[in-house]
């Protein structure tokens, strides 16, 4: 059901080619042990799902049927540049999932694809966070804490790096400025 984690040959080395290091694996380790409590990996787990698209495309109808049809239209825009873009990065980079490089990080849910660069649910999180807040800025109170959830989520969860997470976060806010500017 979940992917089995991998251990690599030297868990202490710092992996350069997969651009990340010992260190932020450590990060990684940390969180996951510090955060195994069972109510809080059932909210990772969900907040995860939620994230998969599902709570996104239900806010962009609710969008539409209150007749904000420009932040609908902007954040579906949005949603498919990030797709295309973050495919795109994943396939360029192949940076392996920490669970799958290591050792005692765990992947706790199933991910979506193989790849971990960059978070493509923090970066949709965040894209559609700031172009749906442009335009109702009231949605702050909600959205904001959800996204950070996501982010929190992805590491939690053994299936992102934290800068996976940052690196997701820049390019989706980055998508969201060119979205609200075209």
């Amino acid at each position: 059901m979940h992917a089995q984690p991998r251990t690599p040959d030297n868990a202490s080395t710092a992996y350069p080619a997969y651009g990340f290091s010992h260190r932020e694996l450590m990060l990684c380790v940390a969180l996951q042990q510090r955060l195994r409590h069972p109510a809080l990996l059932a909210l990772m787990r969900t907040v995860s799902r939620l994230g998969n698209g599902i709570f996104w495309y239900a806010l962009m109808a609710l969008l539409l049927a209150a007749g904000h049809l420009q932040a609908a239209f902007r954040m579906a825009v949005a949603g498919v540049a990030g797709v295309l873009l973050y495919k795109w990065l994943k396939k360029v980079t192949s940076r392996p999932r920490p669970y799958a490089r290591g050792g005692t990080v765990v992947a706790l849910t199933a991910p979506l694809d193989e790849f971990s660069f960059p978070s493509g649910h923090t970066l949709h999180a965040v894209a559609f966070t700031l172009v749906a807040c442009f335009y109702l800025p009231l949605l702050a109170w909600v959205l904001v804490p959800f996204t950070l959830l996501i982010a929190l989520s992805r590491v939690v969860l053994g299936l992102h790096f934290p800068s996976d997470v940052l690196a997701g976060a820049a390019i989706g806010s980055l998508l969201a400025v060119l979205v609200l500017m075209a």
